[in-house]
């Protein structure tokens, strides 16, 4: 037999031997079941962020269609009926007709953001003077204690009780 063939048989199965056990040694025998349980473990986690964000976006959808629903649900401006409260053309929005406002302090009011009777009626008495006040001394003097009240009378079309409100006001006070 010739030994020239047989010693590199010999050193190639020790080497495939060897390769085997150092593979065994340094982390080629983990066991299978350890990272299948990981990936299960993570696959109940993303499922479960799933229906967090399914519940989040169902809830998202609702608070959209009941605010598109409150939004349409505002009071349609009724300019018939404020002419027939008032005897005069009323535009929407118009800030003097709320008793004590009239163009100048309409104009601080839109310098400040404040364009619409429904934004007027969200107003607190101290922004309402801190308005009056940011225009200088001659607005000081006004007492803006009912004019939020008067705004959202308007705001939701309330004209005929607006009216004889301000009729019983003096200068909005």
């Amino acid at each position: 037999m010739n030994w020239c063939i047989l010693i590199p048989l010999l050193i190639g199965l020790i080497c495939a031997l060897l390769g085997y056990l150092l593979g065994r040694l340094f982390g080629g025998g983990t066991d299978d079941s350890d990272r299948i349980a990981k990936l299960e473990a993570d696959l109940e986690a993303c499922r479960n962020s799933k229906m967090s964000l399914e519940t989040d976006l169902k809830s998202a959808k609702a608070n959209v269609v009941s605010s598109f629903a409150a939004a349409s649900s505002a009071v349609a401006f009724d300019a018939a009926g404020a002419k027939a409260a008032f005897g005069k053309k009323i535009k929407e929005n118009d800030l003097t007709i709320v008793e004590g406002i009239g163009p100048k302090i309409q104009e601080l009011f839109h310098n400040h953001d404040v364009k619409t009777w429904k934004a007027l009626s969200e107003c607190s008495i101290d922004k309402c003077q801190s308005v009056l006040d940011s225009g200088g001394e001659r607005f000081r003097i006004h007492k803006p204690k009912t004019w939020s009240d008067q705004a959202k009378m308007a705001a939701e079309g309330r004209w005929a009780d607006l009216k004889t409100w301000q009729d019983q006001l003096d200068g909005g006070k």
